[in-house]
């Protein structure tokens, strides 16, 4: 079993060191790692930006957003209700 994965392995590197061998593949494969990573860190970036408003209320809320006050209300008491159901059940 294990020499099989091992052999897949080494046909795999060969074929990598083969396809590399030549100058217009690596730059292709260049381009290519260069594009995916930029649009990983804008994907990243575009979803950090999206986060920071509700990082800001999180940590700063306002205390005239009834609905939002509500729902905390709401949130703090389920581990009261839950223990008062199991307790007396």
């Amino acid at each position: 079993m294990a020499v099989g994965r091992n052999a897949v392995l080494l046909g795999v590197g060969v074929a990598g060191v083969s396809y590399l061998s030549t100058k217009a593949n690596r730059s292709k494969v260049k381009n290519i790692w260069f594009t995916a990573k930029d649009k990983t860190m804008s994907f990243l970036n575009r979803k950090c930006s999206e986060l920071d408003p509700l990082i800001e209320k999180a940590g700063h809320p306002d205390p005239y957003d009834h609905e939002d006050n509500k729902m905390v209300d709401e949130g703090a008491m389920y581990g009261v209700h839950y223990y008062n159901n199991a307790k007396h059940g």
